[in-house]
């Protein structure tokens, strides 16, 4: 397994965000309509991450800035986003690696607090970002006020 920073419009990221949406789509009935840049995700401010089984992408995640009071961010987020393993790729820890690297590529651009919004479906989801030291906060951005969602922070 390799992970390697890549654009969010390269085509085997967007070939998983698919994925991702269809796993909403299966389990919540319908696709996250976040609007996403492949700007976001440039470093200094962000980074999109892919993980390679051979040839092929198998699982995904980014980080943003965010740092809008007024959308319920602090001066200083990273927001995790697309964090994603294919079916056939599952419990390899390639989402803690991913996590931990985005973790590290945030800190290292002088973010203070990661933040994350799950699905309340996600119970895989919500079992990683607790073991890797993710608590919860209360909800930010589009999300605030879906009941779907949990919301999570971790200081960097």
């Amino acid at each position: 397994m390799k992970i390697i920073p890549v654009a969010y419009d390269h085509p085997d990221a967007v070939a998983l965000a698919e994925q991702v949406q269809e796993e909403y789509r299966r389990r919540f009935g319908y696709d996250d309509a976040t609007p996403l840049h492949p700007s976001y995700f440039e470093p200094p401010s962000g980074l999109y991450l892919l993980a390679y089984d051979m040839d092929t992408a198998v699982a995904s995640g980014g980080w943003r800035a965010q740092d809008s009071r007024e959308e319920g961010y602090a001066p200083g987020d990273a927001e995790v986003k697309r964090m994603f393993v294919a079916p056939e790729a599952r419990g390899r820890g390639l989402a803690r690696r991913i996590l931990a690297a985005l973790e590290e590529s945030a800190r290292s651009a002088g973010r203070i607090r990661m933040v994350l919004e799950t699905g309340h479906l996600l119970g895989e989801a919500t079992s990683l970002y607790r073991s890797s030291g993710y608590g919860p906060t209360a909800g930010f951005g589009r999300y605030r006020g879906n009941a779907d969602s949990t919301f999570f922070e971790k200081p960097l």
